[in-house]
């Protein structure tokens, strides 16, 4: 993918963080050019609104006290609330963008998140951050009507990845895991998000599938060891659900969707009524996704993404 220059970039970010007047702050912003370029924005939104009510919650729920005592370096729960602000300012900006445009940005949802102390709330940012990155990296291709909306997006995305490498680094896993990151296609990356909502007084047109749930193993400590290959994921799901009749002698697959775009397909062992387990395949590290399948492969990402997955995705963080 071609970014236009640094130069470029941080003439778009840098009126937006000053205290110009407001008109000078929308001159710069680009404009929506397509329906396109809405439901990308819309989606970036929806997903931005969910991280600053995560993080927000992580500064105001958790004293530096709690957060010193769980492990985690001085000045740690002040960075969370720099990262609640950061999330405020990329929300104000794609709802300027968007209604700049003649768009109704998309409002606020009601949320849950299974948090009860530091540790668990870095957990939980750690994996929601991760959705928020690959949702970007699979809007950002999708964004060919003008390049300076896709600068923008791009200097989100970046600091969306600093933040999740500073979460990392801050429970002493590795900040970095892969070489490369994992995209999410927009259906994923919205049916990842619903887990935390409660309800939303205006849901986004986006399919949401049937829900696959991993059972075990949960992440360890840290992220380390990292979790070896062959490792048995144990999912669950409801196949009353399904969309399509499943025969239920019917052989299923998991997909693994890790680093890129690279769908993995290994078989699932029944493990009764509503429960598989596949093995980790050779590979795969970080965070992944993964769908359950009557494909036991020949489907790329949008493929699966749009007619492959039985129930999906649940996310899988490996190390």
């Amino acid at each position: 993918m071609h970014l236009p220059s640094l130069s470029v970039a941080l003439s778009l970010v840098l009126p937006l963080l000053t205290a110009h007047p407001v008109e000078k702050r929308q001159n710069a912003l680009p404009p929506v050019s397509s329906a396109m370029d809405e439901s990308v924005l819309q989606l970036a939104l929806y997903l931005e609104h969910l991280e600053q009510n995560l993080y927000h919650q992580g500064y105001d729920n958790y004293t530096e006290e709690q957060y010193t005592a769980a492990g985690f370096p001085a000045g740690f729960r002040d960075n969370i609330n720099v990262i609640a602000q950061h999330e405020d300012v990329h929300a104000q900006t794609i709802s300027t963008i968007l209604s700049n445009a003649g768009y109704t940005p998309v409002p606020t949802c009601t949320y849950t998140f299974p948090s009860t102390d530091p540790t668990s709330f870095v957990d939980l940012a750690n994996m929601i951050t991760s959705v928020g990155i690959g949702a970007y990296l699979g809007g950002g291709s999708l964004l060919t009507d003008d390049p300076t909306l896709l600068t923008a997006a791009s200097s989100i995305l970046t600091l969306e990845a600093r933040h999740d490498s500073y979460l990392r680094a801050g429970f002493g896993a590795s900040p970095f895991p892969t070489s490369f990151d994992t995209v999410l296609t927009a259906v994923f990356a919205y049916n990842l998000a619903q887990m935390f909502i409660v309800s939303c007084p205006q849901p986004l047109p986006i399919t949401i599938l049937p829900k696959l749930t991993l059972v075990s193993p949960m992440p360890p400590p840290n992220l380390q060891p990292p979790t070896p290959a062959g490792t048995e994921l144990r999912f669950s799901f409801d196949p009353t659900t399904f969309f399509v009749n499943v025969d239920p002698n019917a052989q299923l697959y998991i997909g693994l969707v890790n680093m890129v775009t690279n769908v993995t397909f290994v078989e699932a062992t029944s493990c009764g009524t509503g429960c598989v387990t596949a093995p980790v395949p050779e590979g795969a590290a970080g965070v992944a996704f993964a769908v359950l399948s009557t494909f036991s492969g020949g489907l790329n990402l949008d493929q699966i993404s749009q007619f492959g997955a039985l129930a999906g995705p649940a996310e899988v963080v490996l190390s």
